[in-house]
């Protein structure tokens, strides 16, 4: 096996183990970079000279054994809206072409304490606006598994840099479905955390009620890896929490890292995790477990091959001892209406500050703009993309006089309960199973002219970010070539059960 095709865990060991050192891991990376990207175009920046400094300053802590842990040395790829301090931030947009981060996230910051490699920023939807990397200003991403299908959105670039291996793991962001839409579509794993799990401090706002930064890898234990990371409280961002908010039976250890051993009144499920880092496993780990089937994420609109390969997969579960029931979430329908009156409302706030002053690219420097109106309007009509202005444009009709209470305020009321099906679902059950995305990865060009296709792409994941809920998508077999996304679903601050549930399919899937 090639360094680059490496999971974290693998990286981890070689490491420790002096088979090879960080800076031939990153000089793996970087160079498969220079050889595939230019076909796939994942990465915006390449950020060598900062990687080959980080990996040498890794491999010298290592050499002390100073500072040891999973994430030491190993390679990341960065969504272009996370903010990298002194690296170029554009959000695929070229209203911020010549933007320098002028701080770290602090998603970054955690992850430098990490001792982690940067070695790019990758492509995406402009302002995270897309399902589909088309809507990059800088050119579309394409998926590796198949380089005329698209590879998701809006995380699209950071999905294929984890599919190209072109990075060990990578960040994205998840406002509607961005980071498990793209992880479905590339055949890797995605992890959007709850509402609150990670800060969003230094992530460029799309619609700040809703985003979540989270991690794209090549396994599940891989995601957790980055998740224990890059979680906890932030005083730069209100709406984050402690790690210590999570169910009572979820508990650290104490060497930091997350126990997901204490499952409540799941003995078989305890038994199954203990065993993960051995080579054997319960005969029926997931004993005990409780899967809900929602009966709106298998209607009209699926693709016949991947409610196939979603069904194979919920009769593996219940092969392995869980316990299959079916429910219902019925204001699943109103969903993506009601997504895109908040989100758009959202936008159009948030998009303010992009008006040729405060931030970004102005057509004042040309001497086009006679005043700061024409200011404002040219540089927004010359620098933001069109799904960008349609969103801003909804958006800000929405918000209007006269029209508040009609959409926006009945949407959240909506939203509510959208909420509420969750809720009552897992009253029920311990987790939902469902498919990430009603079809594989579709054609380049096929639904870029029609917004509404476009968007529901995402059908089967917006209702999760407007309850705030954790989600994970997992790869689960391949449907005429293609990859097909399973997501799992849990409660709220339960990252541990979904992500026990997808380590236990995963293991017994290979």
């Amino acid at each position: 096996m090639n360094l680059n095709e490496l999971t974290i865990k693998q990286a981890a060991e070689g490491l420790r183990k002096k088979d090879f050192s960080s800076v031939e891991l990153t000089e793996a990376v970087l160079n498969v970079i220079k050889d595939k990207d230019k076909d796939i175009n994942a990465f915006l920046s390449v950020t060598e000279e900062l990687a080959m400094k980080q990996a040498r300053a890794a491999d010298k802590l290592m050499a002390d054994d100073e500072k040891i842990n999973p994430l030491i040395g190993v390679p990341v790829a960065v969504k272009d809206c996370i903010l990298v301090d002194g690296v170029r931030c554009t959000a695929g947009s070229k209203i911020l072409e010549n933007y320098i981060a002028p701080y770290d996230a602090t998603v970054i910051k955690k992850l430098k304490e990490a001792c982690v490699v940067i070695v790019g920023k990758t492509n995406m939807d402009e302002f995270a606006m897309g399902s589909s990397t088309e809507n990059s200003a800088y050119g579309m991403t394409k998926n590796p598994y198949d380089l005329e299908k698209v590879p998701g959105g809006s995380s699209g670039g950071s999905a294929a840099a984890v599919a190209a291996n072109e990075t060990i793991f990578a960040l994205g962001s998840d406002t509607g479905g961005s980071i498990r839409q793209p992880a479905g579509f590339c055949g890797v794993v995605g992890l959007k955390p709850t509402y609150g799990r990670v800060s969003r401090h230094g992530l460029i706002a799309m619609a700040s009620s809703h985003d979540q930064i989270g991690p794209l890898a090549k396994t599940v234990e891989d995601a957790e890896f980055v998740l224990d990371a890059i979680s906890g409280i932030d005083g730069f961002d209100s709406t984050s929490v402690s790690k210590d908010r999570r169910p009572a039976s979820w508990r650290g250890s104490p060497k930091g890292r997350l126990d997901y051993s204490t499952h409540s009144g799941q003995s078989s499920l305890k038994d199954a995790i203990n065993e993960l880092n051995n080579n054997s496993l319960p005969s029926a780990p997931l004993k005990g477990l409780k899967i809900g089937i929602p009966d709106e994420y298998f209607a009209e609109g699926i693709d016949k091959q991947v409610e196939e390969k979603i069904r194979e997969s919920i009769l593996k579960m219940e092969n392995l001892g869980a316990e299959i029931i079916s429910v219902s979430l019925p204001h699943t329908k109103y969903a993506m209406a009601c997504y895109y009156i908040i989100i758009p409302s959202e936008v159009s706030s948030n998009m303010a500050r992009y008006d040729g002053i405060k931030f970004g690219k102005s057509q004042s420097a040309n001497g086009e703009a006679q005043n700061l109106l024409e200011i404002y309007l040219k540089s927004r009509g010359e620098y933001l993309g069109r799904e960008v202005r349609r969103r801003i444009m909804l958006g800000t009709y929405v918000l209007s006089a006269g029209y508040y209470d009609a959409y926006y305020l009945r949407a959240q009321k909506v939203r509510t309960l959208v909420k509420q099906d969750f809720e009552k679902a897992f009253e029920q059950v311990d987790v939902l199973v469902a498919p990430t995305s009603p079809t594989t990865a579709f054609k380049i060009g096929e639904k870029i002219d029609d917004p509404v296709k476009m968007y529901l792409a995402d059908a089967y994941t917006i209702p999760v970010n407007l309850a705030a809920l954790p989600a994970l998508s997992m790869p689960c077999g391949l449907a005429d070539g293609l990859p097909v996304g399973l997501q799992i679903i849990g409660r709220h601050w339960d990252e541990k059960t979904i992500l026990a549930v997808g380590k236990i399919y995963e293991r017994n899937s290979r």
